[in-house]
């Protein structure tokens, strides 16, 4: 995670740095992607719920659940995030708010009826995870720049109008060739960060619940069980891919640079790697 942040870094001045250099009026953009940042950070939360359906529930709606989240929330030091249900097929769950104290975990119904208690907390201890590494503030500060190089692909044809009567459109042309070259490698880091957040809240899981192989059952019994949902329902709430402990559509091998998530085989293998380091052999 520190070499991929490094070179996230080390993209972002080079970026800002030609941009300088060519004499790129890129003030005003810059404030654009901080406003659009900015909100994406403070109203995730809300995004993500309303777009999954999740509805906020209360202990007495859902006791054990509650039960569970206050509990792993404690042993992580944090206060206990609000918990979401959201009606779906697809069993799946995440976390979402800019900071511990405006965290939900919601999971989905069936997945309370796919799997077994120490599965179901080993899930909840994943997204706690999330929540306690602040990874919602990591990721967003991380495509900051790669919003930017966006923004700038997609208004290019404004920009140059605006800026051609200073007879710079080489300038232009090669801003607009570096910005495509930067989007696609910031994403390319930004999406590996992701994968390593993932390994992250997997191994948070493990150490906080104290039980690898409960989660390692719960990945495989999810995994499994996507299979057999309809496409269309797995599309319903496709827009919350990145945010859930198992993306409901994943891509091809090749896609995988571009995946939010580590391959399950991967999370499998570094699970039982820390289950025997726990166990002393």
């Amino acid at each position: 995670m520190f070499l991929t942040s490094f070179l996230l870094l080390i993209v972002y001045l080079i970026f800002l740095g030609i941009l300088a250099a060519l004499g790129f009026p890129f003030g005003s953009l810059l404030v654009i992607a901080a406003v659009m940042a900015f909100l994406q950070y403070y109203f995730s939360d809300k995004l993500v719920l309303w777009s999954t359906r999740t509805r906020i529930v209360e202990e007495d709606e859902y006791p054990e659940l509650h039960r569970m989240v206050e509990s792993l929330a404690a042993r992580a030091g944090l206060p206990k995030p609000k918990v979401g249900i959201t009606a779906s097929p697809v069993p799946n769950a995440f976390a979402t708010g800019r900071s511990p104290k405006n965290a939900v975990v919601a999971v989905t119904d069936s997945i309370m009826r796919t799997l077994n208690r120490e599965e179901l907390e080993a899930v909840l201890a994943h997204e706690i995870s999330h929540v306690k590494n602040r990874d919602m503030l990591t990721l967003t500060m991380a495509s900051f720049v790669s919003m930017l190089a966006f923004l700038i692909m997609r208004n290019w044809i404004f920009i140059s109008l605006f800026n051609n009567r200073d007879n710079n459109m080489g300038a232009l042309i090669l801003v607009y060739v570096v910005s495509i070259v930067v989007w696609l490698v910031s994403t390319l880091l930004t999406r590996a960060l992701s994968r390593y957040r993932e390994f992250a809240a997997d191994r948070g899981s493990a150490i906080l619940t104290e039980n690898p192989r409960a989660l390692i059952s719960a990945l495989t019994k999810i995994s499994g069980r996507m299979d057999y949902i309809p496409a269309e329902k797995k599309q319903e709430i496709e827009g919350a891919n990145a945010f859930f402990i198992i993306p409901a559509l994943s891509g091809n091998t090749l896609m995988e640079l571009f995946s939010t998530h580590p391959p399950l085989e991967k999370r499998v293998a570094a699970l039982q790697e820390l289950e025997a380091q726990m166990r002393g052999y």
